[in-house]
C-alpha cells in the first residue's frame, strides 16, 4: 500500500486556526477561563511527551488545538538540524495532535567541527545574514527538518538588534525565495517586524508587500518597550498601537489562518488579557478585505512522486575550499563570540549596536536561569545576580539554560562561596538532588591540598589510634 502525503509547495492553503494565547504556565487558569479562544502555542521544550501539563490536557479534550512551538534547533546555523532535537520536535506534535508545528529562522548556537572553535550557546536567537550562503544553509536545513516532522513545518522571522553587514537580499525577499525553494510555511511575527523597523530602519510595509501573504500559517503579536532608541522585543508589555497597525496591514492582504497573542512575562490580570486579545481581533477586523489574495490550495501527491530535490550546500567546494556552510559558521562563530565571550566584534559591525545586544543577553541569561532553577536566588538572596554575572562574565555558555544553572552552582562550590556555611550547605544540597553526583570540591590543587593536610593530620600523634 502505498502512503500519501502532502507536497509541500509554496502558497499551501494553511489550517483555520481562529484566535489564540501563548499558554504558559503562569496564565494557565486564565486561558482555561477566557472566552473565544480557540488554539493556543506552547513553548515545545517545555513540554514532556506524556506528561502533558494538566491545563493543555484539559484544553485538549474541549477540543483547543495546540501548536508546539520549538526554540532550539537553530535552522538558520550553519550545522545540519541535530537529530535528537527533532525527533523530540516530533513527540510533541504527535502527543499533542497537533495539525503543524513552528520554529525559528535564527540560529542559536555557534562553533564546533567547522570553525574548530568550541560550541558557544546564545541562549536566544539571532538573527541570520540575508546571503544566498546562508540561504543555500537555510533551505537545506528547513528540508531536513520537514522530512523528519510528522506535520507541516512554519518558520518564524525573527526581531533583531543587530545588522549583518554586506547582505543581499530583504527580508521580503529571504523569506520568498525559502518559501520557493522548501514549500515551507511563514509564521509571520508582526511585532518583530515593527521592532526591524526601529532597529534597523526596514519599512514593514514593504516587508509585506515582498512576502508570499498566501503561505502564512499563522500570525504573533506581542509588545515591547523602547529603551535608548533601541526596540526590546520584551513579550512583557501590552502590545502597542504600531504593532496593531501592521498586523492590520498584513490583514488587508490575506485573511490570517490565526492570530495569537504572545505574553512571556510581567503576566497582567486575565480581564487585560481578554482586552488585548479583543484589540488583536479588532485589528483584524479593521482590515479592508476586498485586496487580499486567495490562498492556494494544497497539492497531493504520493510520496514517491516527489520532486527531486538540488543537493544541499556542500561543506567544502571542489577545491577544497571552505563552502557555503563552513563560511556561515565562521561568520556566526565570529559574532556569536564576540557577543558573549569578549573576542573582537567582526568587521562592519556596529560596536554600539552589538554592546547592547551582549548586555541584553546577559540579562536574559540572569533571568532565565533563576526561572529554571528559582531556588538559587533564594538560597543566595541578594548576592544572586552578583554572583552569576560575575561567572557569566567568564563562562560563555555551552548548553542549555538547566545545565548552565548547574555550572554555576559548581563554579560557586569549587570557590568556597558563598563563605555563609549554612547557605553554603543548601547550595550542596541543592547541587546534590541535581547533578546526581558528589559536589564538586574545588579544583585538583585545592583538592590535593586538602588531601595532603588530612594525611598529615593522620600521621601525627594526636590522631592515631
Amino acid at each position: 500500500m502505498t502512503s500519501t502525503c502532502v507536497l509541500r509547495t509554496a502558497a499551501p492553503r494553511a489550517i483555520r486556526l481562529g484566535t489564540g494565547i501563548g499558554w504558559r504556565p503562569e496564565i494557565a487558569d486564565a486561558i482555561e477561563r477566557m472566552p473565544g479562544i480557540d488554539w493556543v502555542e506552547a513553548v515545545a521544550e517545555n513540554l514532556c511527551p506524556g506528561h502533558l501539563p494538566e491545563s493543555l490536557v484539559r484544553l485538549r479534550e474541549r477540543g483547543v488545538t495546540v501548536v508546539p512551538h520549538g526554540v532550539s534547533l537553530g535552522l538558520g546555523g550553519a550545522e545540519r538540524p541535530d537529530a535528537g532535537r527533532l525527533a523530540a520536535l516530533a513527540a510533541r506534535a504527535e502527543d499533542l495532535g497537533s495539525p503543524l508545528v513552528t520554529e525559528h529562522i535564527a540560529f542559536v548556537r555557534a562553533g564546533g567541527r567547522f570553525t574548530a572553535s568550541p560550541v558557544l550557546e546564545a541562549g536566544h536567537l539571532l538573527p541570520v545574514p540575508r546571503t544566498r550562503d546562508a540561504l543555500d544553509v537555510l533551505c537545506e536545513n528547513v528540508r531536513i527538518a520537514q522530512d523528519a516532522l510528522p506535520v507541516p513545518l512554519a518558520v518564524e522571522n525573527i526581531a533583531a538588534l543587530i545588522s549583518w553587514p554586506d547582505e543581499e537580499m530583504t527580508e521580503g525577499q529571504f523569506l520568498y525565495e525559502l518559501v520557493d525553494r522548501t514549500g515551507v510555511r511563514l509564521l509571520i511575527d508582526v511585532a518583530n517586524l515593527h521592532t526591524n523597523h526601529v532597529n534597523r530602519g526596514e519599512d514593514p510595509s514593504r516587508a509585506l508587500d515582498e512576502l508570499p501573504v498566501e503561505a502564512i500559517a499563522y500570525v504573533h503579536v506581542a509588545g515591547g518597550v523602547e529603551r535608548d532608541g533601541v526596540w526590546h522585543d520584551s513579550h512583557a508589555h501590552p502590545v502597542p498601537q504600531a504593532v496593531l497597525d501592521v498586523l492590520t496591514d498584513l490583514a488587508s492582504r490575506v485573511q490570517p489562518p490565526g492570530v495569537l497573542l504572545e505574553r512571556d512575562e510581567d503576566f497582567p490580570s486575565p480581564k487585560e488579557l481578554e482586552r488585548e486579545v479583543a484589540a488583536i481581533g479588532a485589528a483584524v477586523d479593521r482590515a479592508r478585505p476586498a485586496s487580499r489574495r486567495p490562498a492556494a490550495a494544497p497539492v497531493r501527491v504520493r510520496r514517491d512522486e516527489r520532486p527531486e530535490r538540488p543537493e544541499g550546500p556542500a561543506d567544502t567546494d571542489a577545491s577544497g575550499s571552505p563552502g557555503a556552510r563552513q563560511r556561515v559558521a565562521l561568520a556566526q562563530t565570529a559574532l556569536l563570540s564576540a557577543l558573549v565571550a569578549g573576542t573582537p566584534v567582526p568587521e562592519g559591525f556596529d560596536r554600539a549596536r552589538l554592546a547592547v545586544q551582549g548586555r541584553a543577553l546577559l540579562a536574559k541569561r540572569v533571568g532565565v536561569v533563576a526561572k529554571v532553577a528559582p531556588e538559587l536566588p533564594v538560597i543566595l538572596g541578594g548576592s544572586y545576580r552578583t554572583e552569576f554575572l560575575a561567572y557569566a562574565h567568564r563562562r560563555p555558555m555551552t548548553a542549555g539554560y538547566r545545565h548552565d544553572a548547574l555550572g554555576f552552582a559548581a563554579h560557586l562550590l569549587r570557590h568556597r562561596r558563598p563563605h555563609d556555611p549554612r547557605t553554603r550547605r543548601e547550595l550542596t544540597q541543592w547541587w546534590v538532588d541535581r547533578a546526581g553526583a558528589r559536589p564538586p570540591t574545588g579544583s585538583p590543587w585545592n583538592r590535593a591540598v586538602r588531601a595532603f593536610r588530612v594525611a598529615r593530620a593522620l600521621r601525627s600523634p594526636e590522631t592515631r589510634v
